[in-house]
């Protein structure tokens, strides 16, 4: 990511006032996926979930909401995390005669910043407990596993195969933690990995997984690599990289990766969401 522009995050700004879609700032994809030099078939997206969404109807009355919001991993951006707070925070004194208006305004300008049509799902209050619940993670957890790691820091990957047949199962993980290669806070996040093909290595992979506590780099850019170390160093068959991050300022960012275009990530809400 050298040479990329960072954008507001890690520095001090001014909270805005009036509503600006320039305050949305994008970062190419294309230097973190040429550094992992990634080849495997990829689908997918970046799941955002805003919960400090609000903004005045017509007759200036504060309206809240909650929003999911779906970017392609076919785009060519991203959007850096505290320009998409800040963003959002410039609606709060923006009117809007209707919730269908904030939702097409949405759109348009994330839109126009990726490089390719976003989608989006609004929850106004009376729909929160039926449609964010939370969950539990699918599959079987590693992290009672006895593992002695030594390594905190990525390098050549430990990822095995256990050399047994063909499987289809679901493994998760609530210890993947890395840093935001800005500032250096902690991102915290459970990873879900949903494959078919031959065994992976449990304690190999729980290992791989922690270590990333000192890797620095973006939500996206982390599931982006775990996606692709899976595929080259275990060739699975079939294969799906979810993760949920932790909120930070309102926002959680939530990337899943996949070798199936019909496949979909593991994105039901988790306790720490």
């Amino acid at each position: 990511m050298s040479g990329v522009k960072h954008g507001p995050l890690g520095e001090s700004v001014n909270y805005p006032t009036e509503y600006s879609a320039d305050l949305l700032h994008p970062i190419p994809r294309a230097p973190g996926r040429d550094a992992l030099a990634l080849t495997a078939p990829i689908h997918g997206s970046d799941v955002w979930t805003a919960f400090e969404l609000s903004w005045l109807n017509a007759s200036g009355k504060p309206m809240v909401a909650c929003a999911e919001f779906f970017i392609p991993a076919a785009s060519s951006h991203i959007i850096e995390s505290k320009s998409f707070k800040l963003y959002l925070n410039s609606l709060n004194q923006h009117r809007l005669g209707h919730p269908d208006d904030l939702v097409a305004l949405l759109k348009a300008d994330l839109s126009a910043r990726v490089g390719c049509a976003i989608d989006l799902r609004l929850y106004l209050p009376d729909d929160w407990h039926s449609l964010l619940p939370v969950a539990a993670p699918p599959g079987l957890c590693l992290d009672a596993l006895e593992v002695h790691p030594q390594n905190y820091e990525l390098g050549d990957s430990p990822l095995k195969s256990t050399g047994k047949n063909s499987v289809a199962e679901c493994l998760y993980s609530n210890l993947l933690r890395s840093r935001c290669p800005v500032t250096g806070q902690p991102d915290w996040a459970t990873v879900i990995i949903d494959y078919c093909g031959p065994q992976l290595s449990h304690e190999a992979l729980l290992l791989y997984l922690i270590s990333f506590r000192q890797h620095d780099d973006f939500h996206e850019h982390c599931v982006e690599r775990i996606y692709r170390d899976i595929w080259r160093d275990c060739e699975p068959e079939r294969l799906t990289v979810s993760a949920r991050y932790l909120r930070r300022g309102g926002l959680d960012i939530n990337p899943w990766r996949s070798s199936d275009p019909q496949a979909c990530g593991a994105m039901a809400r988790l306790v720490r969401q």
